[in-house]
């Protein structure tokens, strides 16, 4: 499996945070058992504090899942998705 990081940024006036209904449905779609079922591991979540960022580390097969889960978040915003290591591969091969 291969390590992500992803971060997704919307406009205060698109925040989905602000309808009641499509937080709820983000958060369940956020579960870890949810994005089982995308393939995905997911090992951590955040939202960068005034900044409309929410960012992702998560693991899978193909990108392509990764694309799949995010699509909801790509309707109120950007999405990057980044190819990422752990710190410990990163020593191990020497370098970044």
């Amino acid at each position: 499996m291969s390590l992500y990081f992803v971060r997704h940024q919307h406009s205060a006036e698109t925040c989905p945070a602000k309808n009641p209904e499509m937080g709820e449905m983000l958060l369940q779609h956020l579960s870890k058992a949810n994005a089982r079922k995308f393939g995905i591991e997911l090992h951590g979540e955040a939202v960068l504090d005034g900044q409309h960022t929410l960012v992702l580390i998560l693991e899978a097969e193909e990108k392509e899942y990764v694309e799949q889960f995010m699509t909801p978040f790509a309707q109120a915003g950007s999405v990057e998705i980044m190819p990422a290591s752990a710190c410990e591969q990163v020593v191990a091969r020497a370098g970044c």
